[in-house]
């Protein structure tokens, strides 16, 4: 009874997640902007990652161990993918320059835009008056990047943010009960961004962003789902390219 009571809560959140996603575009570009490849030198930044549980509360509870396993395959999926993004990649590193908080500050910035990207233009019914046509993509994080030493050099930054949440035991127990009644509720958070910045003027030159991510990260096959996911129409490869043929 309750395995099937299971298998239809489950199907019933499939159908639901999929209607969603219908209604949402995932990614942006300035319009005008492309890249070439071999023509630029890309700094790809310290990665924000954050894995932990989802509490019955829907209250998010960071788990060390996990984003740790997570920043380790992360990290070796996107070194195995760096050569193949069809320009120079940089990996950051602040050396002496001490702008190792600062670009920190700036990643979690990152986070907050894409997130404002998803709400604000991504969801056609809640574009703001100024975003209302499909090419009208301005966002940026300001022009302050420009002055950090520790990016001189590159053209643009490469930013991924990932938060995770898995549903603990609790929270599983509570979206079966909930769909009983016809309430829906979610049971874990998946999100995933990745976006090129200008480092020269902040702007946002291209996001590819998803609240329904796939991929257990704190696996190293997950991992390399998550970052075929993330790269999926990275600017500078040809045309159709598809995400496998990267990572």
């Amino acid at each position: 009874m309750l395995r099937g009571i299971v298998r239809t809560a489950a199907l019933v959140a499939a159908l639901s997640l999929s209607v969603s996603a219908g209604a949402q575009e995932k990614t942006g570009n300035k319009p005008g902007f492309s890249l070439l490849p071999g023509t630029v030198r890309i700094m790809l930044m310290r990665p924000a990652i954050h894995v932990g549980a989802q509490s019955t509360g829907g209250l998010y509870e960071p788990n060390a161990d996990w984003t740790a396993q997570a920043r380790e395959n992360i990290g070796q999926a996107l070194r195995e993918c760096q050569g193949r993004l069809g320009n120079q990649i940089i990996v950051y590193d602040d050396g002496t320059t001490g702008d190792g908080p600062v670009t920190a500050q700036y990643a979690n910035l990152f986070g907050t835009l894409a997130d404002s990207v998803i709400e604000y233009q991504f969801f056609k019914g809640n574009r703001l008056p100024t975003k209302v046509r499909r090419d009208a993509f301005d966002w940026g994080m300001g022009n302050g990047l420009a002055a950090l030493q520790s990016l001189k050099g590159a053209d643009y930054g490469l930013f991924i943010n990932t938060l995770d949440e898995y549903g603990s035991t609790g929270r599983k127990v509570l979206q079966v009960v909930a769909l009983l009644g016809g309430i829906p509720v979610t049971s874990g958070v998946h999100t995933g961004y990745a976006g090129l910045v200008d480092l020269k003027t902040g702007e946002l030159v291209w996001l590819n962003a998803d609240r329904q991510m796939g991929g257990d990260v704190r696996s190293p096959e997950g991992a390399h789902k998550r970052v075929r996911q993330l790269l999926e129409g990275f600017p500078g490869r040809p045309a159709g390219t598809p995400a496998e043929a990267v990572c």
